[in-house]
């Protein structure tokens, strides 16, 4: 059974990873060692029902952003969730999670496979929630096989990576009911597992069975994203025991999985206030090592409901220029509603902005040729350059041309007008050029 991780450790360069070096700027040279390492990971599933544009996450190379759709036990339209995918590769998401628990979420996974062809990832617990809520009538008369086989069903359909809440033990689940914490336990996965953990006096069967599913992920070369259930719901519960313990509990199952030769990645916070956003970062590598580390927002602030896509953004952006190497975005329905199309266009924005700021510190000379390009365009008021450089172009020529603006180049803009800056100096310097070609005449 081969994987990226085992191929990269033989030398041997796979199809994605020459695809990953074209699209990085980078050698193979370069990034065969770093996968061999597990500081670089490629998720692809080689059953994958169709070719899909892979991307390389993790040190040194850009910082990627993932989008969640998927139907919830309130609002299921596979019709919906399907728009919202093809928004997602418009505008240029790089991974794409399908978190449905509602609905026939075995369907709506295979349908979203195809629709979008890129790296895309699920949380097979909801798949065992749902099973559990239709043949059982309850969602915690969940069996240990009922988890086990969600995530067989998951990797067997072609999922790139799964989010597995196998930190979470059942002595942690315990001290759950002991420490104070003002946002609760706010992961939906983490949630499900600790109440069937307590109800059953029993351990995580994701735990539990860690390395059935290691051979399982090894043999469909799924990688891991090992979820954080105990994250942070409110900036007040940022950095607790629960979410620590559950960290220094990731960072031993993830030599495990590499150990076997599966990828992983680790999942964090959630709500940070931003003086502890870098910390957390670093609290992080140090416990994990090199390995690329997946974060959702972190929020700075609880109170920015309908606008939680730009406060998690900032978060985002700080975190990334500490190190994070995968951005989960939030939209401005978070804490809301189900985000429809265009939220989801908002959200993933937002954070393509936050991720190419957080590369121009991290990959200066890389990333900062985009911004360049952009400055000479603006300097020489090249409009049809600037737009096409915007990272939501049509966004862009909507507000240029709003007023019925002449589309030509070298033609300010409404906001200025004649007192524009790339006008005015231009002129100035003309006038001076020839009234100095006037007084060597005279």
């Amino acid at each position: 059974m081969t994987t990226q991780m085992n191929s990269a450790r033989r030398g041997i360069a796979t199809d994605e990873m020459k695809l990953v070096a074209k699209d990085e700027d980078v050698t193979l040279d370069w990034l065969i060692p770093k996968i061999a390492k597990g500081s670089i990971i490629i998720p692809s599933n080689n059953v994958r029902p169709q070719k899909i544009h892979n991307v390389g996450i993790g040190k040194g190379l850009k910082t990627k952003v993932n989008v969640n759709i998927g139907t919830s036990t309130l609002n299921v339209n596979l019709e919906e969730e399907i728009e919202k995918a093809k928004v997602a590769i418009k505008y240029h998401a790089d991974t794409i999670m399908d978190l449905s628990d509602g609905g026939d979420v075995g369907k709506i996974r295979r349908e979203l496979l195809q629709v979008a062809p890129i790296t895309f990832g699920t949380v097979p617990i909801y798949e065992a929630y749902n099973h559990a809520v239709q043949v059982h009538k309850n969602p915690l008369n969940l069996t240990e096989d009922d988890f086990l086989n969600a995530f067989e069903n998951n990797v067997k359909d072609g999922v790139d990576y799964t989010t597995i809440h196998a930190g979470i033990t059942k002595e942690i689940a315990k001290r759950i009911l002991k420490v104070q914490r003002y946002g609760g336990v706010v992961s939906k996965g983490g949630t499900i597992t600790a109440a069937w953990m307590l109800r059953y006096d029993k351990e995580n069967p994701y735990f539990a069975h860690y390395d059935y599913l290691i051979e399982l992920a090894r043999k469909y070369d799924v990688t891991f994203s090992l979820g954080d259930a105990l994250r942070p719901g409110s900036i007040l519960d940022s950095h607790d025991e629960l979410q620590v313990q559950e960290m220094i509990n990731i960072a031993r199952l993830t030599k495990r999985a590499h150990e076997k030769d599966v990828q992983v990645m680790v999942e964090g916070p959630g709500h940070v206030p931003l003086n502890e956003v870098a910390a957390n970062v670093i609290l992080a590598k140090s416990l994990i090592g090199d390995v690329p580390y997946y974060v959702l927002g972190p929020l700075v602030t609880d109170i920015a409901s309908g606008h939680d896509h730009i406060a998690s953004a900032i978060g985002a952006a700080v975190s990334a220029s500490e190190g994070v190497d995968l951005l989960c975005y939030l939209t401005p329905s978070e804490h809301l509603a189900l985000p429809n199309a265009d939220e989801v266009k908002d959200g993933l924005i937002a954070y393509r902005i936050a991720a190419h700021a957080a590369d121009i510190v991290k990959l200066r000379d890389k990333a900062i040729k985009w911004d360049l390009k952009m400055t000479e365009a603006r300097r020489t008021l090249d409009w049809e350059t600037q737009l096409a450089l915007s990272i939501d172009p049509e966004k862009a020529a909507k507000i240029h041309n709003r007023t019925g603006q002449h589309p030509g180049n070298y033609v300010p803009c409404t906001m200025c007008g004649g007192a524009c800056v790339y006008v005015m100096l231009p002129q100035q310097r003309k006038y001076q050029k020839e009234n100095e070609k006037l007084q060597q005449v005279e």
